[in-house]
């Protein structure tokens, strides 16, 4: 690693430790500044912007149009504002470079896995880097571990392991002596995961929710032999359930961390409070209903609109993420200037809509109706699977006698009570849950 990269990195943290002593308006006076150097450098070099925002250059944030993944796809190479980078020049470098080296020199380059429609592609300069290393560092500190060159921290990652997912490209930059990184991709066979793991001995692990899950039932059964000192869950939605199994096998739960390819880290557990805030000096968050109005603290909103403060070579301004998140309500006792996050229900997309009772159109299921149900259940792992003619349940390592009838009566009742139809739900005990092409295992799938 870079000695000038870590100490820039130290620099920036210590700038965004001060920046956690601010008041609240202090913030606000920050943000507004930084939108407004933000937009001007937008509508000087990009000329997407100079369309997409025409008439609006002087109008609040909440008046702009919103910036979708594929709006911003489509237009990329007017999007950016370094004229000399095009898609079709980004995504042949791609596929002709495997070690995830800089894109002409200087971009670090970043791919989503598309799976909210299609995958996304994401440059960030030095600059930009830096904020995004600086926002997982944050996370990391807020969980009681400073970046510290005299103190070595072992870190395995479970997850993806292409060259251009985000945590794979963090891995490379911060890959040294004091920071020594495995990356296992989470599709491997688990018992060669397992075995791995056990050799490396990790003092940290960073893993997808669902892999948690797994790993934790293995150190339970004695396989898995691990004792890391801080575990992160990414990439899926944390339960309760998962953070109370990681919690028996290591005698600690694990921190959430809320993050994007297109943003870096969003959000993070602080374990002074065990609550979870925005890093609003690096974006600004808006939490919106499904018409992009502003939804009060206590409501889940229907996805997330986000600006990012730092970036430069593609300005994301109210970027559209299709998460469901709920802020809190009430006093921080921290005294932090950043809004808390009461909780994540998921994407958008794990929101099943289903036939309502008479033919009256379609009644929207949110997650937390089946992880009340299937979250407590003596399994490994569950999956719902909307089929065109019902609901498929999948299970892994059923105990305690379960039975499918039991568990199908239980969610028949709670869809009939929220107004959906009858429709037939069948069970499927399976040895493994499929897992997508980066490896994760989404709870809840609107199709095979």
């Amino acid at each position: 690693m870079n000695i000038q990269l870590v100490l820039k990195l130290l620099h920036q943290l210590e700038q965004m430790r001060r920046h956690e002593l601010w008041t609240r308006p202090q913030l606000e006076a920050y943000q507004a500044e930084a939108l407004r150097r933000l937009r001007e450098y937008a509508y000087a070099r990009s000329p997407f912007y100079q369309q997409f925002h025409k008439g609006l250059t002087d109008r609040p944030l909440h008046e702009l149009p919103v910036l979708t993944k594929s709006i911003m796809m489509e237009h990329f190479d007017e999007f950016v504002t370094d004229r000399s980078v095009s898609l079709e020049d980004v995504r042949a470098y791609i596929q002709q470079d495997t070690d995830g080296s800089p894109y002409l020199g200087r971009y670090c380059v970043n791919a989503t896995s598309g799976s909210s429609g299609s995958p996304g592609i994401f440059l960030f300069d030095t600059s930009e880097w830096l904020a995004i290393l600086a926002s997982f560092a944050r996370a990391h500190e807020w969980a009681g571990a400073k970046v510290n060159l005299r103190h070595r921290m072992k870190m395995a990652s479970v997850a993806s392991v292409s060259p251009w997912h985000m945590s794979a490209q963090i891995g490379r930059t911060l890959n040294s002596w004091w920071m020594p990184a495995l990356r296992f991709a989470a599709t491997e066979p688990l018992p060669a995961i397992v075995r791995r793991l056990n050799e490396w001995q990790p003092d940290m692990l960073v893993a997808y929710a669902s892999m948690l899950r797994i790993l934790a039932n293995e150190q339970l059964a004695g396989r898995l032999r691990i004792h890391p000192h801080l575990i992160f869950s990414s990439s899926e939605v944390l339960t309760e359930e998962t953070c109370s199994l990681v919690e028996r096998a290591w005698d600690h739960p694990p921190y959430n961390e809320y993050a994007a390819t297109e943003t870096g880290g969003l959000a993070a557990e602080h374990k002074a409070s065990q609550l979870m805030y925005f890093f609003e000096d690096l974006t600004l968050v808006e939490v919106v209903d499904e018409h992009n109005r502003p939804v009060p603290p206590g409501e889940f909103g229907d996805k997330v609109l986000v600006t990012t403060l730092f970036s430069r070579t593609q300005p994301l301004i109210r970027y559209q993420l299709n998460d469901s998140v709920r802020l809190a309500d009430g006093p921080d006792p921290l005294g932090l200037p950043f809004a808390q996050i009461g909780a994540i229900q998921g994407r958008m997309e794990d929101t099943l809509y289903l036939p309502g009772v008479g033919g009256k159109g379609e009644v929207a299921i949110h997650p937390l109706t089946f992880h009340q149900i299937l979250d407590p259940l003596p399994v490994s792992g569950w999956q719902v699977i909307h089929i065109p003619n019902g609901l498929s349940v999948l299970l892994t390592d059923v105990r305690n006698g379960l039975t499918d009838q039991v568990l199908v009566d239980a969610l028949s009742r709670v869809l009939v009570d929220q107004g959906v139809a009858a429709l037939p739900i069948t069970v499927q005990r399976v040895p493994t849950i499929p897992k997508t092409a980066a490896g994760k295992m989404p709870l809840i799938r609107a199709s095979m």
